[in-house]
């Protein structure tokens, strides 16, 4: 059998599958996100690891005697953290997350003193990413820089804890802003623009490659066989990506799960970062992806829950009620609730209902979250295509891909046929499994098959061109806000 860990913002999610790809079991422990600050998210990498440390209890006991059988192990996780350890190789202060966006005016310095880190890193310098982060600790918190020896990416932090290595693999590298993303090596030079060198850094194997085993004493308490091995694993994207079985150029996904993702395989290295696309390496050697990522999808749906006290699924049922007519009249909301990456790598962009009335009741404000969470999806499927990109189809995964309501919207929207998959909803964790049964010696094809189609949604012309009239106010509000901000 094979464990898969997708090490994720609200929760670390660990699933099992047998030798015909059969999921075996399943289970999730949630995370919490500290925010001590404005523009600041942080996790404890302490906190993840107690949480491993209970999935692997509870699938141990959940698959009894078959625990034994499992002989691999693959990692997936959230992109670009900032896991600082010193010397001793403990954590220097809590990890800086993805959606922490302290670090703007590091990114402008980055982008001045490196002007070949588009071509070589492919990405503009994002408050999300991880150099620039490290620029910021160099400036505000100097004692903690002097003694940093290692910097790792959150799931990475995971297999040093496991198997004692400090490794990572190109997928999640590339989310760095160091790695040389076209040569899947670092960058001297730009690690050297941060005041930083190899020796701090990782060494790098493909995602489907061995990466380590487990140490002796991870491997008794845990009660596995200590040559069991840990794929290179990945970044989260690229790792739902083998979830889902894309696997070859224009296989295509969307994934509403925290943030908002349309991830694409491409056989070259494509960068485009005028539009705020991102251009990573795949988890497979020779392949990389192209990205648009949107800050805040599901979790803007979380949100409005919460605050109007109702849960998800009752919401969306009330809002599957909606009338055509009550749905073209309904308020417009931007999905900005912590800044924003493509197309607008605005950090300071913020999220807005606009158009509210009396008759503004939470159903129409939830159709107008889902609505303008998908807009946003929209406009990286524009700059993909202006950097062309052509998408034919696209798989969806993520929590939002349990809503029928959101496929059919996402489907009319971008006026292109929408799947959804049997068992969708374990993308990474999945993926992270499938990883580690190709590290074992398994082939791709038996291994990356695309799970069964629950169903296909079709765009419907007609709702398309009337989705596309509030689509162009939906540009015009960020416009006027973007303009206010900067008269």
């Amino acid at each position: 059998m094979y464990l898969g860990i997708d090490l994720g913002t609200s929760e670390v999610k660990a699933l099992v599958i047998d030798e015909n790809n059969g999921v075996v079991a399943t289970h999730s422990a949630p995370l919490t996100i500290q925010r001590p600050k404005p523009h600041w998210s942080e996790q404890s990498p302490e906190a993840w690891w107690e949480a491993t440390e209970y999935l692997i209890a509870t699938l141990r006991e959940k698959c009894g005697h078959r625990w034994q059988a499992i002989k691999a192990i693959g990692l997936s996780g959230q992109m670009h953290g900032a896991v600082l350890l010193d010397a001793a190789g403990e954590p220097l202060r809590p990890a800086i997350l993805w959606n922490d966006t302290r670090c703007a005016q590091e990114c402008a310095e980055l982008e001045e003193m490196a002007p070949e880190l588009h071509q070589v890193a492919g990405n503009l310098a994002m408050p999300g990413f991880t150099a620039p982060k490290l620029l910021w600790v160099r400036r505000h918190e100097p004692q903690n820089f002097s003694r940093l020896a290692t910097v790792l990416l959150p799931k990475d932090y995971l297999r040093f804890k496991m198997t004692g290595k400090k490794i990572s693999d190109m997928s999640d590298s590339a989310g760095t802003l160091w790695l040389d993303v076209g040569k899947r090596d670092w960058s001297d030079a730009l690690l050297e623009k941060c005041g930083l060198s190899r020796a701090a850094m990782p060494a790098l194997v493909e995602g489907c490659e061995v990466s380590a085993v487990l140490e002796p004493a991870v491997a008794r308490r845990w009660g596995l066989n200590p040559s069991v091995i840990v794929a290179g694993g990945g970044g989260d994207n690229a790792v739902s990506a083998i979830g889902v079985g894309a696997v070859s150029p224009g296989d295509a996904f969307i994934s509403l799960g925290t943030s908002g993702v349309l991830f694409v395989v491409t056989d070259a290295y494509r960068p485009a970062p005028q539009s705020a696309v991102h251009a990573f390496c795949h988890v497979l050697p020779n392949l990389w992806h192209q990205m648009s990522v949107m800050l805040s999808a599901a979790s803007c749906l979380q949100w409005f829950c919460r605050l109007v006290g109702v849960t998800e699924l009752e919401l969306l049922e009330e809002i599957a009620q909606l009338s055509d007519a009550e749905k073209a009249s309904a308020p417009m909301f931007l999905p900005y609730l912590s800044g924003e990456r493509t197309p607008h790598n605005d950090p300071n962009a913020r999220g807005m209902f606009w158009g509210l009335t009396h008759s503004s009741q939470r159903a129409l404000m939830g159709y107008a979250v889902l609505e303008g969470v998908s807009f946003g999806i929209a406009d990286g499927l524009r700059v993909l295509q202006e950097s062309g990109t052509q998408i034919e189809q696209c798989s969806l995964v993520g929590g939002g891909a349990r809503s029928p309501f959101w496929a059919q919207l996402l489907a009319d929207i971008l006026a292109m046929p929408v799947v959804t998959h049997k068992g969708g909803e374990t993308g990474g964790a999945l993926g992270a499994a499938r990883l580690a049964c190709l590290a074992a010696g398994k082939p791709l094809a038996s291994v990356c098959e695309k799970p069964e189609v629950y169903k296909t949604w079709r765009s419907d012309p007609a709702r398309h061109r009337a989705l596309m009239t509030r689509y162009r106010q939906f540009n015009a509000l960020y416009q006027n806000d973007l303009n206010y901000r900067n008269p």
